[in-house]
């Protein structure tokens, strides 16, 4: 016999299945979550810095990110990039169906005083699928295009595009013949919190420089907890460190995250640049591509950024449901 709710015993209870929204709960990503979104994060299938930890964790309290883990799918809670009043989703990773994660959210979107349902730093690669679930509204995020370079032209710096940078290295060179590259570690930290401690270039935005400056320490003080490797540059009896860099590998790629030099050593930048990325290429000979990530709008970086010929600038957008 069916039993309908006006005549359902007493006493006994039913599953109630919960609402789209009740199933989201974002919380606050933090240097403890990094096991649980990495395998995510490494199939994501793109190559922007903003589906790698550190493009998250260095980030997540400028961006204000969070996350919530639902039948395998990473769904990252923020704000857009060029505007952090503006509440935004990054694209859900996981075996989820698109178009079943873009509902979870615009049921959440609702249930939260009816905001809108933004992503940001959409990869140009994915616009087309978005349009065709309903997309309305398309925006380019100017500033913050990533630079995707030849991992080869990187590290060999041939051809005559890069003569100047190889004239830079190869002077750098016979300038320190006594020069060493060594890998960070906790033997070395110190000395390389003490340079950078010291560290002083002046951007055209010195707000956004400070909020990185911040991020740069605290991940040097939890090196050991992010799936990074660094390398240091040394030159001269004294042993003075006159650059150093750290980077992440996924998949065919190496994304540059920090990268510092001394600006009264020639060459210094160029030499940490080339160095750096063939350390890295011998350690991971799948590394095909180095995303040395945004410029964020500071002519300085542009210039530097560009003077390297990238194979490609990695496009983003805020992407609209309405």
């Amino acid at each position: 016999m069916i039993t309908s709710p006006s005549t359902r015993p007493a006493g006994v209870l039913t599953a109630v299945r919960p609402r789209p929204a009740d199933r989201l709960t974002f919380k606050p990503m933090g240097l403890e979550d990094i096991p649980a979104i990495m395998p995510y994060l490494a199939s994501s299938g793109v190559r922007t810095c903003d589906y790698t930890v550190g493009g998250l964790l260095m980030w997540a309290r400028y961006f204000d990110y969070s996350y919530a883990i639902v039948d395998g799918t990473l769904f990252i809670k923020g704000v857009t990039e060029d505007d952090v009043t503006r509440p935004a989703f990054s694209l859900p990773v996981g075996r989820m169906p698109l178009s079943r994660a873009i509902g979870l959210l615009k049921e959440y979107c609702h249930a939260h005083r009816a905001m809108p349902l933004t992503f940001s730093a959409v990869p140009e690669e994915r616009l087309e699928e978005l349009r065709a679930l309903g997309a309305s509204e398309v925006s380019p995020l100017a500033d913050w295009s990533d630079y995707l370079y030849s991992a080869e032209a990187l590290t060999t710096l041939s051809g005559k595009k890069l003569s100047k940078k190889r004239n830079h290295v190869n002077r750098f060179m016979a300038d320190w013949p006594d020069y060493t590259l060594d890998p960070i570690t906790s033997e070395n930290i110190a000395d390389v919190k003490a340079f950078y401690e010291a560290y002083n270039l002046p951007l055209s935005k010195p707000a956004l420089a400070e909020i990185e400056r911040a991020h740069v320490f605290e991940v040097l003080d939890n090196l050991d907890r992010y799936p990074f490797e660094g390398a240091v540059l040394r030159v001269g009896p004294d042993r003075r460190i006159v650059a150093f860099a750290i980077g992440e590998v996924i998949g065919d790629t190496l994304y540059v995250h920090i990268e510092k030099m001394a600006h009264d050593v020639s060459g210094a930048g160029e030499a940490i640049n080339k160095m750096f990325a063939a350390m890295m290429c011998g350690r991971h000979p799948e590394i095909l591509y180095i995303n040395r990530e945004e410029d964020t709008g500071d002519p300085g970086l542009r210039y530097a950024k560009e003077s390297y010929h990238p194979l490609r600038k990695l496009h983003k957008f805020n992407v609209e449901f309405r």
